[in-house]
């Protein structure tokens, strides 16, 4: 509302307090005029002993106290009037004065909200989102100019054992601080952002800037210790630098291929790399795939394809996991490990699990409404994680399918919390508390394990096949694999075993007590309607 019409809006309230006003002073008037009539009445009574109008004439000419009662009236009334006017007038300038200041803190906390959704709160630079919506219009001006860009991630390699020896407190001064040597590395500082955890990214103008250049000042600038509670702390930094448009013509293109390069560089001794398409382990047409990997939704190319749990005190298949396969038009089926970690470089991943929850939870509606009680399992990424609307997205399909909370383990992985371990076990405790159930996959491959099985809302751990597969013939894994299995039934968890792959793993593990088992020998992953089929005649009862 501007100057003149909150002017218009004040003259209206005042006239209709001042109205208000008025209609009190009339009745105080009335009041008084009826007062002076019964006064007037009796004093000609108590005069003549009788009511006539010579005795009320007689009474009014003759009574001063009468004549000062006359007047009161008319007193009250223009009294009345301009304190009406008086306070009408206030009060809506009053009221003028506390909508202003409503919609001044209004416009302030939606600018706030604003400012959040695109930055970070801990060390106040771009965050993802705005960082890629940045390179975008970076792109279109430097295709309009002809000019050349190049982007920059930059990692802290051990940003997890900093956590995990300093706490989240004192890990996040680490990250301060490396913000502010950023900052002071760099000409244009506002184009550095914080991904996730300790990964950082810049945009460079290669006109403005070079950006070997820059990724040696940066490298120099994390020389020096950093001072945590007036210990020193070292960081080991790797950088991945990719140009437009040679290396990619779109922001997620030119961040996965950053991502790869990073790769190389934590395994060199210059500690950065700038990308080439020899980095790639895959064959060159894989390197297309990205570009249509954010399209295969929209064409349908995906299927969920299902593995069998068995309970081993049943012998009856207690669920199943749901594991998400590429049907390409070109290249056929295309397995998760060749997509899926493209994918979690880019937004693409939550697109892609999305659709694994919706078509997991209609498949499970399925199952149950024919009376196969089955419990499936989806796994969730680390950027999944950080979503903080996943759990009303999943509200929204178990409320269209009608699919019970208790249906549904959600597995996680014990890396997906270590990235920012408050924001995950947010998003997990808002889902627990719907009644999600949710599963440690892979456990024993990631870090602080023991720390995590205390505070998440765990139902079920997962050993990963890594350790299960030669429990025959290795000690130290049958050993790790026992120890695992009587610790998790300690904690009222159950334990699933991956990768059983003949009977003498699978009877070794019933004789350590494991409750669920997964894996080529029961059955490789199918699509749903050949899963019904091999479940309908198979040994594995349900």
């Amino acid at each position: 509302m501007d100057q003149a019409s909150g002017s218009t809006q004040l003259l209206l309230n005042v006239s209709a307090l001042k109205g208000q006003a008025s209609k009190t002073a009339y009745l105080g008037a009335i009041i008084a005029v009826t007062s002076i009539i019964v006064a007037t009445l009796s004093v000609c009574y108590f005069a003549s002993g009788s009511i006539s109008l010579e005795g009320i004439v007689a009474a009014q000419k003759t009574n001063f106290g009468l004549w000062i009662l006359d007047a009161l009236p008319f007193i009250f009334t223009f009294w009345g009037q301009y304190a009406g006017s008086i306070i009408a007038y206030q009060a809506g300038a009053m009221i003028l004065d506390q909508t202003n200041e409503l919609r001044s803190k209004t416009a302030t906390l939606e600018k706030q909200a604003i400012y959040s959704s695109t930055h970070d709160a801990l060390t106040d630079l771009p965050n993802r989102s705005l960082f890629y919506d940045r390179v975008e219009q970076a792109i279109l001006s430097a295709n309009n100019q002809q000019r050349t860009l190049s982007v920059l991630l930059f990692e802290v390699e051990n940003y997890k054992e900093i956590y995990s020896a300093l706490g989240r407190n004192n890990s996040d001064l680490v990250l301060k601080q490396i913000s502010s040597r950023l900052q002071g590395a760099v000409k244009s500082f506002e184009n550095i952002a914080r991904l996730e955890g300790g990964t950082f990214s810049l945009l460079i103008d290669d006109e403005q800037e070079d950006v070997l250049q820059v990724s040696n000042s940066i490298q120099e600038s994390m020389q020096a210790a950093f001072i945590v509670e007036r210990q020193p702390v070292a960081i080991h930094t790797c950088t991945g630098i990719v140009k437009f448009p040679e290396h990619g013509e779109d922001v997620d293109t030119l961040v996965q291929r950053a991502g790869i390069a990073l790769y190389i560089a934590r395994n060199n001794k210059e500690g950065s790399a700038v990308y080439d398409p020899s980095f790639d382990k895959h064959s060159p047409q894989r390197l297309t795939l990205m570009s249509e990997l954010r399209h295969a939704i929209s064409r349908d190319e995906f299927a969920l394809f299902y593995q069998a749990k068995v309970s081993l005190e049943t012998n009856a298949v207690y669920g199943v996991e749901a594991l998400i396969r590429w049907l390409h038009p070109k290249h056929g089926l295309i397995s998760p490990d060749d997509f899926i970690p493209m994918a979690e470089r880019t937004r693409t991943i939550q697109q892609v699990t999305r659709w694994v929850l919706r078509q997991a939870f209609i498949d499970c509606a399925k199952w149950h409404k024919t009376g196969m009680n089955l419990k499936v399992s989806v796994n969730l990424s680390t950027k999944d994680l950080h979503d903080p609307e996943l759990p009303d997205f999943i509200g929204g399909i178990q409320a269209s399918t009608q699919v019970k909370p208790e249906w549904i383990i959600l597995e996680i992985t014990e890396g997906s919390i270590m990235t920012d371990p408050e924001q995950a076990m947010e998003i997990i405790q808002r889902l627990h508390d719907r009644g999600y159930q949710f599963s440690i996959d892979d456990y024993g491959t990631g870090y602080s394990s023991l720390a995590y099985l205390k505070k998440l809302p765990l139902a079920e751990l997962k050993i990963d096949r890594s350790f299960v597969k030669d429990i025959v013939h290795s000690q130290n894994d049958a050993v790790i694999v026992n120890a695992t299995i009587h610790l998790a039934q300690n904690l009222g968890l159950k334990i699933v075993a991956e990768g059983v792959e003949n009977t003498e793993v699978m009877e070794k593990l019933r004789d350590y007590g494991c409750d669920i088992v997964q894996g080529f020998y029961i059955n490789k992953p199918q699509p749903i309607e050949e899963f019904n089929t091999w479940l309908k005649n198979s040994q594995w009862h349900t």
